[in-house]
């Protein structure tokens, strides 16, 4: 289980302070939140937050799209120090397309899927893909409550990465929290996104090893 904190939950006003409290605490990954206030309804920051980010950090930037038309920006990610990028299908209309660019920008592909978006969707992309995040949550706000038919949705995506035989990653973003980690790890999941929950109960070390214990009663 990769956890990898949401920077949405964080303290803004000390963001190189959370980063390396994030590094010390063991972290290897961080969850980038980026709002257009038109895919979603709220606005947060850009390539240049991203890139004074990563003159502090060797965090892996776990960079997550949620923007209309993103395939315009994927270059201005990757220079800013994207290590992942991210983007929703329901953003693209040429996916295939926007995942090449992100490939051949030197960052790794990924495609969040919104909770009402059947995993179907992206079956042919898999094998292109080093990620699917899905959304457990109606995105563009931190603390909502975790959508239990994500769990479905979990499973079915985990048959659909076997038996095309990818070694495709699985995300989950939303109302993710220690109580639910053991469920969510047991069905597949290799990465967990957490705000709130991570952010909100320093230290971060503890923290990161709360939710260690949880994955480790994954059956």
């Amino acid at each position: 289980m990769i956890l990898s904190p949401s920077m949405l939950s964080s303290d803004f006003a000390n963001m190189q302070a959370e980063l390396e409290a994030l590094e010390a605490a063991g972290l290897k990954w961080v969850h980038l939140d980026v709002m257009d206030g038109n895919f979603v309804p709220n606005i947060t920051f850009g390539p240049p937050i991203i890139k004074a980010m990563r003159k502090r950090s060797n965090l892996f930037f776990d960079c997550h799209l949620m923007i209309e038309d993103p395939g315009r920006y994927i270059q201005d990610f990757a220079d800013a120090g994207a290590d992942l990028i991210c983007v929703h299908a329901e953003a693209c209309t040429h996916l295939e397309r926007v995942c090449a660019q992100i490939a051949d920008a030197g960052c790794k592909p990924a495609v969040s899927l919104n909770p009402h978006t059947p995993v179907e969707s992206i079956k042919y992309l898999l094998p292109q893909l080093h990620m699917v995040l899905l959304m457990s949550v109606n995105p563009g706000f931190g603390g909502q409550k975790f959508i239990p038919f994500t769990m479905d949705k979990l499973r079915d995506l985990k048959a659909m990465i076997r038996d095309a035989g990818c070694d495709t990653l699985i995300q989950i973003d939303g109302g993710v929290t220690p109580e639910n980690t053991a469920e969510l790890v047991s069905a597949g999941a290799d990465v967990l996104v957490s705000g709130s929950a991570f952010f909100g109960h320093p230290p971060y070390d503890e923290r990161l090893k709360t939710f260690e214990a949880a994955a480790a009663q994954a059956k």
